[in-house]
């Protein structure tokens, strides 16, 4: 009979208003809606781009300081490894420039409703998906 008042006397201790929640810790069981997943990709893929960007200076600054330098960059990036990670890198910069383009158009009112967001949401995902299959017809071909 305590055990009951006790937990009654800490439900009671909630602000007002305030409602207990159950917490789910597992990130894995969350199943985001694909808009929350396209936005989230939005500001990773940000980040990679913005991270890599010194990489990508630098390669550019090797292969303008000579013809030696040159070729050496056009060696590293003809490896296949260098060529999946540039295939991983162009999906992140596709997917942020559509996407980008999909909240531009969000913040003047465009496809506001909830089936015109999560439609605009797949076609950003597949239209990230196909620039970068055409662009890996490009490199490997």
């Amino acid at each position: 009979m305590q055990n009951n008042q006790q937990k009654n006397s800490q439900k009671t201790k909630l602000r007002p208003g305030q409602m207990s929640r159950p917490k789910n810790l597992n990130l894995f069981t969350i199943r985001l809606p694909i808009n929350a997943l396209v936005s989230i990709l939005h500001r990773a893929t940000g980040c990679v781009l913005f991270l890599i960007l010194p990489v990508i200076l630098l390669l550019l600054q090797l292969s303008l300081n000579s013809a030696e330098h040159y070729e050496t960059v056009i060696a590293i990036l003809h490896s296949p490894f260098i060529k999946v990670m540039l295939l991983g890198l162009a999906w992140a910069f596709f997917h942020h420039f559509f996407a980008g383009i999909r909240h531009l158009a969000m913040d003047v009112h465009w496809m506001t409703t909830l089936m015109k967001a999560r439609y605009t949401s797949k076609v950003v995902l597949v239209l990230g998906a196909l620039a970068t299959l055409v662009l890996a017809v490009k490199i490997w071909i």
